[in-house]
């Protein structure tokens, strides 16, 4: 009988891709054995963030897709994340810890523990994040940025 596969899982919006991002992803990839990536679609993005991503799903998924810690790159179409477990499986799911306590995570956090799927938290890079990018690019498109 051969050793069975540890399966990761992960979410996020990989927009402007960033250190933290990078990270985020390695750790994973050093916690389980195969790596499943939920990149957000841009629909998903806009119906709880009320913005477009600066980069397109498609790019951002390529993006994430080329690097060697992960295995898959699936859509994100949902925040559901007992969901995701019920149509993917895994065994571990890693999120950062400034999702920790959320509403959107307790009760899938308490579900998928129920199910033998260990949640795991990361420390969030809290000196780079794509909204503070996004902000700053959006600064010198307006011409505030160097007034």
């Amino acid at each position: 009988m051969g050793k069975s596969v540890k399966i990761g899982y992960t979410t996020g919006v990989f927009d402007m891709f960033h250190v933290g991002h990078l990270r985020i992803l390695q750790r994973a990839k050093s916690l389980c054995d195969f790596l499943i990536v939920g990149v957000s679609t841009d629909k998903l993005v806009e119906s709880y963030k009320s913005k477009t991503p600066i980069i397109p799903y498609q790019d951002r998924a390529e993006i994430v897709g080329a690097l060697r810690y992960v295995d898959r790159v699936i859509p994100q179409e949902h925040r559901d994340k007992f969901r995701a477990f019920r149509e993917i499986g895994f065994d571990v799911m890693f999120v950062g810890d400034d999702w920790k306590g959320k509403p959107v995570f307790v009760e899938a956090e308490r579900k998928l523990k129920a199910e033998g799927v260990e949640v795991v938290y990361f420390p969030y890079t809290s000196h780079v994040s794509s909204t503070q990018l996004t902000e700053v690019l959006r600064e010198i498109e307006n011409g505030s940025r160097f007034s």
